[in-house]
């Protein structure tokens, strides 16, 4: 509950008796008025200075003597770390937050300058995982959900680094990752940093399967490991269900690709894409059963229905942009039909932005190849503002009705 929905809801409460103009200043005095855009000015200024001590260390670095260099890096580091411990203990939680994320940023890049200094050669992203992993430290120590995403950025640095440069997975990122920042996400419970630890996990699924010269469908196995693991946890809004964006948040999106070149099998048929059925299909089917156990033991068997991404339309030899364009149909009306039924806002938003997407999808697909270039793109923008405005003004509608409801019970 915050002070701007109190501010918002108090005065309907007095107006219908609810509540007395007393009781609603006391319950507005026990929340206080927080300045969110002021608080977050010391975490955005330390970031500039931290570009702005890199990229002024980098432009100047050859001129300066070794052993300056070393005591430049030291003492940056040290001066960050001790002056935002300084500041936590004086209460200024924002500037001691920020300062210790500079001390973080001082670290990794005091690393990589050093091999610079010395010629070293990296044989692999271990760099990059010690810069991560003292982030990771970081976030424990300090419990802040800015070092924490800081800690996840960095992870994933490190491990498209490894990609990119080595054609190698490393698997000791993705392990530091799950258990680490999995640990610390599982322990909070916010589902802001639920989301950001599913969405690392998939992007990291998809640089194993580039990394590995695995068929590409094979990425979806771990992903999905991700979505059957919120399954199992009980309270499905906090915590499961971030669990569960991402990687259907990916599944729909391939959904989309195979709409859109499905009906080309020159684009599907060689190894790249398609894993061998038998092991593609038990992985895939070990996965739902799992998930379908959970989904039955915490009474969510409805949401079985969100497997339909998952069906291996792709393997059959014709129709397959069709099935999978009612595949995101009926997937985005699920979610939409569960909004409601739950009053869950943010179901209901994701529905829409899926419905509103799979939409767009099938205009493209029906309309590109016929119609003016010109026409094509007006007719779609009314499309998408009148979907806007009809699915906007539906959900107003319903929460409005829900509040005067609830009010008269």
């Amino acid at each position: 509950m915050s002070r701007k929905w109190l501010e918002k809801e108090t005065p309907i409460w007095v107006e219908r008796g609810i509540v007395t103009r007393e009781q609603a200043d006391q319950l507005l005095s026990m929340y206080e008025s927080k300045n969110h855009a002021v608080g977050l000015l010391p975490i955005l200024g330390s970031i500039l200075v931290g570009l702005g001590i890199l990229s002024f260390i980098a432009a100047n670095w050859q001129d300066i003597p070794q052993l300056v260099r070393l005591a430049m890096i030291v003492v940056l580091m040290a001066g960050f770390y001790a002056g935002g411990e300084l500041a936590l203990r004086r209460g200024h939680d924002k500037l001691g937050i920020a300062l210790v994320s500079l001390g973080v940023v001082s670290f990794g890049g005091g690393i990589v300058l050093i091999g610079q200094m010395f010629h070293l050669v990296a044989y692999n992203a271990g760099t990059f995982i010690l810069w991560a992993s003292a982030g990771m430290a970081a976030t424990f120590i300090y419990r802040s959900r800015y070092l924490y995403l800081l800690s996840l950025l960095l992870f994933d640095i490190a491990q498209w680094y490894s990609v990119t440069e080595f054609d190698s997975f490393s698997y000791t990122a993705f392990a530091l990752l799950a258990a680490g920042l999995g640990f610390y996400g599982w322990k909070w419970r916010h589902p802001l940093l639920i989301w950001c630890f599913s969405f690392s996990v998939t992007v990291q699924a998809l640089m194993w399967a580039v990394a590995s010269d695995v068929p590409f469908l094979w990425m979806f196995i771990p992903a999905m490991a991700l979505y059957v693991l919120g399954d199992w946890v009980k309270d499905e809004r906090h915590g499961g269900y971030a669990l569960q964006t991402a990687p259907l948040a990916a599944a729909f999106i391939f959904a989309i690709a195979m709409v859109m070149i499905g009906h080309e099998r020159e684009a599907v048929d060689d190894g790249w894409l398609l894993p061998q059925p038998l092991y593609y299909f038990g992985a895939l089917l070990l996965l739902f059963a799992v998930s379908l156990a959970g989904k039955l033991r915490n009474g969510r068997a409805s949401s079985a229905f969100e497997w339909i991404l998952l069906a291996p339309f792709v393997y059959l030899p014709s129709g397959v942009d069709v099935l999978y364009l009612l595949a995101l149909f009926f997937f985005s009306l699920y979610v939409l039909w569960r909004g409601y039924a739950e009053e869950w806002r943010f179901k209901i938003n994701f529905g829409t932005v899926l419905f509103i997407c799979s939409t767009m999808v099938a205009y493209g697909k029906l309309t590109w190849d016929f119609m003016d270039k010109s026409l094509f793109f007006i007719l779609g923008g009314c499309i998408l503002i009148g979907l806007s405005w009809f699915l906007n003004r539906r959900k107003k509608r319903f929460f409005d009705d829900t509040k005067e409801g609830h009010g008269h019970v």
